[in-house]
């Protein structure tokens, strides 16, 4: 069963920040309104563009997304 990009970075998560995916990873994880159950891009691209003030670059999105296809 393929999992959603959110359950994924949750696995990046770390108490140290040491690069921009774990920052972005620990942002995920306090943000309560993130889109939890999917696995579209379009939609998880769209929140983040929209909704959110974390993400200071929509590369370090796309990063993350190829390391969760690569995994998943």
């Amino acid at each position: 069963m393929k999992r959603s990009f959110y359950h994924y970075i949750l696995t990046l998560r770390g108490p140290k920040v040491t690069d921009a995916i774990t920052e972005f990873a620990n942002n995920v994880g306090n943000d309560i309104t993130f889109p939890k159950h999917t696995s579209d891009y379009d939609e998880v691209s769209d929140y983040l563009e929209l909704s959110s003030s974390y993400l200071s670059s929509m590369d370090i999105f796309d990063k993350t997304w190829e390391l969760y296809l690569e995994n998943n």
